[in-house]
């Protein structure tokens, strides 16, 4: 019975096979999907993790004469040993304990020379430098990501005459020839028809612009999908599914590396252009996570551990929201609610300080030209009324029974691609769907429009200057009230948008279920708002016009009097957006901080409260799952949600491996195996590691070693020292006894042993068990009866009888 199944299939264990072995502990090396070969090969810009192990000094010889000595070939440490295996998970306990030996040994040089204290000031001020170069790194990128996107989303409806480079807003700042009605109109923007056929009027005109649009669409998104499966496979989707399960501790090498951020960023601007039904926030949370990883590789604090990368790289994600908002604080609050597994305060700090100057960096560049952060922040200056709580509520339950759907469908929808030919071919699947969204897009500006825009559109509230649609109210300039609007009788436009954004709203509802998931960068934070925004301005134009046409009934006229400013459109708006986002991904502190600082108002938190907690209670009686969390589990990856109580009686003893009747535990004795018989056991199993007992007869545990520090060391054994053989004893132990004259060196790897593994009785409930694992970030613990060695239980064991206990097929746990 297999003890411990690793995430990939080991294919055994040859002589002079060490560089297959050797990998580096950065997650630059580009690392294929799961059973394609992997590359492990050392670079010099990406050194490995070092196992930074102790020499030890209390060994004084074995055997009789000098070809009986024993060798401890890890006084020196060897590269490789202390890494990890792709897919798999980290050792958070053995992390921390190196971080800790690390900086103790620090703390006790600098107290010996001024240049030993230096280092020890310099080792701690890199925390803060490195954030400082994070959200340099990161705001630098979004600032381009957010120009770029806007020239080419104008690119698809024409050019500027003045220079190609400026986009329809900035084409027609300076021009002397815009009126205020029309100031989206001037000579020096041309539509594609004005460039081909001279003019922008008729029907032929109509179609020659209808048809550039669906082409450039087309163009952009088969650019994206190209670039991705090519060079970067990493760079397609959000990648907060992925980036919340590397927090955790899995290992995905290539998904934070140079070519997974190049490409992103490339192709992230070609999508969001292309008119899809995407964002672009979440997946410059991955871009912002892809810096933090690279600059790590500056310091070797970061780099030579895996647990301190991960404090990094939970602060990179705040300074990733920081951008995507404008939003500093709910990027710290969205990483500690929603992304991060392990969170101390020195990480609340350091991510304070990264979104902070991320945030600072974005407002310098100024990408909208407004000194906002984001295209769609907005100001409310009219005060809500308590009868309004209602129609929030509302709002809420729309926003969870829309996150409750679309979770559902997109799931099923991304397994049939999983599980079928559709996945076979992404480039069509892209295509196809970029046709179909572009062909029903261009007939209606609130979908011809960016998302960004149209969110925009829907939160702004009204005024004398407003042109829009959504503004073209009757009597509009008879106001005794200043800049301020009164409630008052829709107009014609105001019907028509109506019918437009209802469209609108059943296209951004079936689109995005088959978009998101796709081959590309593609986020779901903006369609989720614009499903929102939609529902609320629809909701908020009927209640504002319910209190105009019947300000006489029992719930308006204590509050709401004829011709008063009483109810605000744009309000409803942002509440729906908060409500659908919340539903989707079940965010409730962080989403409401985040929708706040959009709007610069303390004073409509409750609203904002009511519609996210709403959202949530409705979503979750529907489907306890995120639709991050469904992506994680659908994807298989090894991730332990805190969040959930594990409620039933079982014991260690049921779930660890071997089970009753199985074979028993294939373990490593302390003293009495040969170079031979250890290369056997790695070459038959697939086993990530072994324990280590002092017998097969006592079964006494001694420690844990994992099968990448055999494998390797004994590899460099064999190149680095002469007279190891098959027939040498490996030796776990302190001291080797006395050997007979003439037999082959000893090898000592004692270093390479786990002396202090975690173990639990037999008996042990289970819902103790999964609590270590969730709090101590365990890969596996022991299982002793008496104090003798029983069994093993691993992570991926865990998952497994969680997913067995709630109904679900345990075989959907992939990986270790």
């Amino acid at each position: 019975m297999a003890m411990w199944q690793g995430a990939m299939d080991n294919r055994g264990f040859q002589q002079g096979s060490f560089n297959s072995f050797r990998s580096s502990s950065s997650d630059e090396d580009l690392m294929d999907i799961p059973g394609t070969a992997m590359d492990f090969s050392m670079r010099d810009d990406v050194p490995p993790l070092d196992g930074e192990i102790e020499e030890d000094k209390s060994y004084n010889g074995g055997g009789i004469g000098s070809s009986n000595r024993m060798m401890d070939f890890l006084e020196e440490p060897i590269p490789g040993v202390g890494t990890y295996d792709d897919f798999n998970t980290i050792d958070w306990v053995r992390e921390k304990s190196r971080d800790r030996d690390r900086h103790r040994e620090i703390t006790n040089k600098s107290k010996e020379s001024t240049w030993a204290l230096i280092h020890s000031v310099s080792d701690a001020f890199s925390g803060w430098l490195l954030m400082l170069l994070i959200g340099l790194l990161s705001g630098s990128l979004a600032g381009l990501i957010d120009i770029s996107a806007h020239w080419m989303t104008d690119l698809k409806e024409g050019i500027c005459t003045e220079g190609f480079w400026f986009n329809h807003e900035h084409c027609c700042w300076n021009s002397d020839h815009v009126t205020f009605e029309d100031r989206d109109k001037c000579p020096e923007w041309n539509s594609w028809s004005q460039l081909i056929i001279s003019t922008d009027e008729g029907a032929f005109a109509y179609i020659v612009n209808y048809f550039m649009y669906v082409l450039w669409a087309l163009l952009f998104a088969f650019l994206a999908v190209s670039l991705v499966k090519v060079f970067a496979p990493y760079a397609c989707g959000s990648g907060i599914p992925e980036i919340k399960t590397i927090l955790s501790g899995f290992i995905i090498r290539g998904y934070l590396g140079k070519w997974t951020l190049i490409i992103k960023t490339i192709t992230l601007v070609l999508a969001v252009s292309s008119g899809l039904s995407l964002g672009k926030e979440g997946p410059l949370v991955h871009v912002a996570c892809c810096c933090g990883n690279i600059l790590c590789h500056c310091f070797n604090k970061y780099r030579k551990n895996e647990a301190k990368r991960r404090e990094v790289l939970s602060a990179a994600a705040a300074a990733g929201v920081s951008v995507a908002f404008g939003a500093p604080i709910g990027g710290v609050l969205f990483s500690l609610e929603e992304v991060s597994y392990y969170f101390p305060l020195k990480t609340l700090w350091r991510s304070f300080f990264a979104a902070l100057v991320a945030a600072f960096t974005l407002r310098s560049i100024n990408p909208f030209g407004n000194s906002r952060l984001v295209l769609f922040y907005v100001e409310f200056h009219t005060p809500w009324h308590l009868f309004e709580l209602v129609p929030f509520i509302l709002l809420g339950i729309f926003g969870g029974l829309w996150g409750a759907l679309f979770i559902r469908t997109n799931i099923a929808w991304c397994r049939k691609r999983k599980t079928t030919q559709l996945g076979k071919y992404p480039v069509v699947e892209v295509l196809v769907v970029t046709a179909i969204t572009a062909i029903l897009a261009f007939p209606n500006e609130y979908t011809r429009m960016s998302t960004s825009e149209l969110i925009s559109e829907l939160f702004n509230d009204c005024g004398l200057l407003d042109s829009s649609k959504l503004c073209d109210y009757e009597n509009r300039f008879n106001t005794s009230k200043g800049g301020e609007l009164p409630d008052r009788p829709a107009g014609v436009g105001v019907y028509s948008a109506m019918w437009q954004l209802a469209l609108t709203l059943i296209l951004k509802i079936v689109i995005t279920i088959f978009t998101f998931g796709m081959k590309i960068p593609s986020g779901l934070f903006i369609p989720s708002m614009a499903v929102g925004a939609i529902a609320g301005r629809l909701l908020g134009v009927g209640m504002e016009q319910l209190a105009y046409y019947h300000h006489d009934w029992a719930i308006f006229n204590s509050w709401c009097s004829q011709g008063a400013d009483c109810i605000t459109p744009g309000l409803y708006a942002m509440v729906g957006a908060a409500a659908c986002l919340g539903g989707v991904t079940r965010m409730t502190v962080s989403l409401v901080v985040i929708m706040f600082e959009l709007t610069g108002g303390l004073e409509y938190i409750v609203p904002l409260m009511a519609a996210a907690m709403t959202s949530k209670w409705v979503a979750d009686a529907l489907g306890r799952e995120g639709i991050y969390d469904a992506h994680i589990r659908l994807n298989g990856y090894p991730f332990l949600e805190a969040k959930e109580e594990f409620a039933h009686k079982t014991l260690a003893m049921d779930v660890m491996k071997p089970r009753r009747n199985d074979p028993l535990l294939t373990v490593l004795t302390q003293d009495s195996m040969t170079v031979e018989d250890v290369e056997t056991i790695i070459s038959e199993t697939t086993y990530s590691g072994f324990p280590v007992v002092v017998s097969r007869e006592s079964q006494r545990l001694v420690g844990f070693v994992l099968r990448r520090d055999l494998i390797i060391s004994i590899e460099n054994a064999r190149k680095k020292q002469d007279g190891v053989v098959s027939t040498s004893i490996i030796y776990f132990t302190e001291h080797s006894p006395p050997m007979p004259p003439y037999t082959p060196p000893t090898l000592k790897l004692r270093n390479i042993l786990d002396l202090s593994p975690f173990t639990v009785t037999d008996l042990t409930p289970m819902e103790i068990v999964v609590d270590i694992f969730r709090k101590l970030g365990l890969r596996q613990c022991l299982v002793t009866h008496n104090g003798r060695l029983l069994g093993i239980i691993t992570k991926k064991d865990v998952l497994k009888h969680i997913a067995q206990m709630a109904n679900q097929d345990p075989d959907s746990i992939l990986f270790n």
